[in-house]
């Protein structure tokens, strides 16, 4: 051991046996920020087992990128598994790859372009259900939308609004299983018949029956279908061997999953800052009135929503969906002076990254300006709402597009509004989702008429 480098040391605070586990379980955002004041790679216990927080910027890019085959996963994705399978958000080595390279023709720019169209159709079917002076669960609604997305693009169709809130909830009951076995110091407990356990058995079935249907369906009748399940038929190894209905059913539920649950929560958190900040939410209106003047949006007037396009972003930083990303160490590592053991448990906050304000000028207040290209931007690594390095999620591309389309599309139609006596706050399960998100929706014809008046 050489005499600059270190076991990182402890946070403070820790107990006899149970570690950090109880300030995880009372408030995992706060002691997340707060851990960032202990150093650059600071040691907590989740229950006897020690876990390493990165917190440096430079640190997490390192291990991220160039030191990226030092590292699995970890405890997070293993979880995950739940899912069924080894699908590309939890595939390891050469797996990994293979699954990276058989997918990715699916989330080139062009073949993201091509979605546009029906993004837009399935949004606007939705948002034509709106009326004006409802009382809208936003959360929910998005998840419904944001799945109906997904699932037109995965299968040319998209189920009926019982039938999807049944998959959304089954979801749901997966990643919560999935955050509280990750946070969890032991495991015993997930084999037993316990009713928790008993649901999430249930949702899964209900996820892999529905899905498993559809892969079926275009077995029988490949040409039938141009969409992400035929290109995942066709696709073929290094070996030219297809994907089994097994491999084709993981990848394909875990893309529902993961497809639209962060779009979701970020529009959600995106319409809630407009709801507070009436002066941006004129300047969004001004942007799409003039870009889209009248027409259907299309791919082409991306690159001009500008402004829309920085709201996306600054809501990603302050409202990041992320508040644990794990790795575990395959072998001996160093992350600057921290000297980590193969087998270490590391995990890293995307949402206390973007809020320190050694990084961000007034980290809390929500400004989409802070992304123009004249004004001084963070250094590297400190800003990944989609991680880095070749476990950078595939899908980065296709939620900038969807959060894009679905903020033009509504700010085109309609204003929300907070009920009054409205507090929301962040839950952060596997996202950080708001607490209770429930706003009134104002046609803007009628916003513009009282306004007049």
């Amino acid at each position: 051991m050489t005499a600059d480098a270190t076991t990182p040391p402890h946070a403070p605070g820790r107990l006899p046996a149970v570690g950090h586990l109880m300030p995880l379980l009372r408030d995992r955002l706060a002691f997340m920020q707060e851990l960032r004041s202990h150093g650059d790679v600071v040691q907590i216990g989740v229950g006897p087992r020690p876990v390493f927080v990165v917190n440096s910027p430079e640190l997490i890019w390192e291990m991220l990128t160039a030191q990226s085959a030092n590292f699995s996963k970890g405890r997070l994705f293993d979880k995950l598994r739940l899912f069924g399978g080894s699908p590309l958000p939890i595939a390891e080595g050469k797996q990994h790859l293979q699954r990276r390279r058989l997918m990715q023709p699916a989330f080139h720019r062009e073949r993201i372009n091509s979605y546009i169209d029906r993004m837009s159709t399935t949004a606007e079917a939705a948002l034509r259900t709106w009326e004006h002076g409802a009382r809208l669960d936003v959360l929910n609604e998005l998840q419904l939308i944001t799945q109906g997305v997904v699932m037109s693009l995965l299968f040319d169709s998209e189920p009926a609004r019982d039938p999807a809130q049944a998959i959304m909830n089954s979801v749901d009951t997966v990643f919560q299983a999935a955050i509280r076995r990750t946070v969890s110091p032991v495991s015993a407990w997930e084999g037993l018949p316990l009713p928790g356990n008993r649901k999430l058995r249930a949702a899964n079935a209900l996820l892999r029956r529905t899905v498993g249907d559809i892969v079926t369906a275009h077995r029988t009748d490949p040409g039938a279908h141009d969409n992400v399940v035929s290109l995942l038929l066709e696709a073929r190894d290094e070996d030219g061997r297809p994907l089994d209905d097994d491999e084709i059913l993981s990848e394909v539920t875990a893309l529902l999953a993961a497809g639209s649950e962060t779009t979701a929560v970020t529009m959600a958190w995106l319409l809630h800052e407009l709801g507070r900040n009436p002066d941006i939410e004129e300047r969004l209106h001004h942007e799409v009135d003039t870009v889209l003047a009248g027409d259907r949006l299309t791919a082409d007037h991306l690159p001009r929503l500008d402004y829309t396009r920085r709201l996306v972003t600054e809501t990603l930083r302050l409202h990041n969906p992320g508040w644990i990303v794990t790795r575990q160490a395959t072998v001996p590592v160093r992350l600057g002076t921290a000297l980590l053991p193969a087998g270490a448990d590391l995990i890293w906050s995307p949402y206390a990254l973007h809020r320190d304000p050694e990084l961000y000028h007034d980290p809390l207040r929500f400004d989409p300006d802070r992304w123009l290209p004249e004004r001084p931007q963070p250094p590297r690594g400190a800003y990944i709402p989609f991680g880095a390095g070749k476990r950078m999620c595939i899908g980065d591309g296709f939620t900038w597009a969807e959060a894009t389309v679905l903020t033009a599309l509504i700010a085109s139609r309609w204003t929300l509004r907070h009920t009054p006596g409205t507090t929301v706050r962040p839950v952060p399960a596997i996202t950080v989702h708001p607490s209770s998100l429930h706003m009134v929706l104002e046609a803007r014809e009628h916003a513009a008429a009282r306004e007049a008046a």
